[in-house]
């Protein structure tokens, strides 16, 4: 099948939530909880926090985690990711956000999964059911009718203009590449989609490649502003896979 590796992107400095990374959530730092839920995926081969931050780096480290530092010149996760990606021996590398406090291993191993059915898919992305209107920190999504993302956008799309509250799909960010594919895609300029919109996959779309949607009904949430974080804390004391690596080093 080939080595699947994830790669948790990591900074410290964040404008809506500062240090969100290393914000903790019952007794935990965030990142902590990204890389120790991505060690219960039964496709991931190795785990590996990237960063350009010492104290995130020590951390992680601290709890066990594997870290690669990278430069502190990256605009994305993804640029972030493919330097790391340049020192690992890998086919296929998995982009997991270092926001994702409760992403769930099992989707983890759906969309990597995409790939490995499917030689000629270079790229996916799982998709959710969304109903919150007017949330540009959320990426929604349309598809077309093989499940390959037609666009990303803060705006609510489908538009509502003509129908009412039309069903939307959410990005929920765990994206597995081929790992020839990221390095060939993160050298690339950026595109005038992506400047406008901020969401570097439509760098793909605008070259002519699909990215391959893998849908999953969740109801977990990237950390973006304190009320994201609110939800996350209210969640994670409910949630069955904490007690399996919380109080372990």
């Amino acid at each position: 099948m080939g080595k699947v590796v994830a790669i948790i992107p990591s900074r410290l400095e964040s404008s809506r939530l500062p240090r969100k990374a290393l914000i903790d959530i019952l007794g935990m730092p965030m990142i902590v909880h990204v890389f120790k839920r991505c060690l219960f995926s039964k496709k991931l081969d190795e785990v590996y926090v990237a960063t350009d931050s010492i104290e995130i780096k020590e951390v992680v480290e601290s709890f066990g985690g594997r870290v690669i530092m990278t430069s502190s010149e990256h605009q994305t996760g993804t640029d972030r990711i493919a330097e790391a990606a340049q020192t690992i021996e890998a086919d296929i590398i998995v982009n997991v956000q270092g926001d994702e406090a409760l992403v769930n291993p099992q989707y983890i191993d759906k969309v990597v999964s995409a790939l490995q059915e499917s030689p000629q898919t270079n790229v996916a992305i799982l998709v959710n059911p969304f109903n919150k209107r007017n949330s540009p920190s959320d990426i929604k999504v349309v598809l077309n009718e093989n499940n390959e993302i037609m666009y990303l956008s803060r705006a609510d799309i489908p538009s509502d203009a003509r129908v009412e509250n039309p069903a939307l799909l959410k990005a929920y960010h765990i994206v597995p590449f081929r790992k020839d594919f990221l390095l060939q895609y993160s050298k690339w300029e950026k595109s005038k989609l992506e400047q406008i919109e901020f969401n570097e996959y439509l760098r793909i779309l605008e070259k002519g490649y699909t990215i391959k949607a893998v849908h999953v009904d969740s109801d977990s949430i990237s950390v973006d502003t304190a009320e994201d974080l609110d939800y996350v804390i209210d969640k994670m004391k409910g949630d069955k896979l904490m007690p399996g690596y919380s109080g372990r080093h």
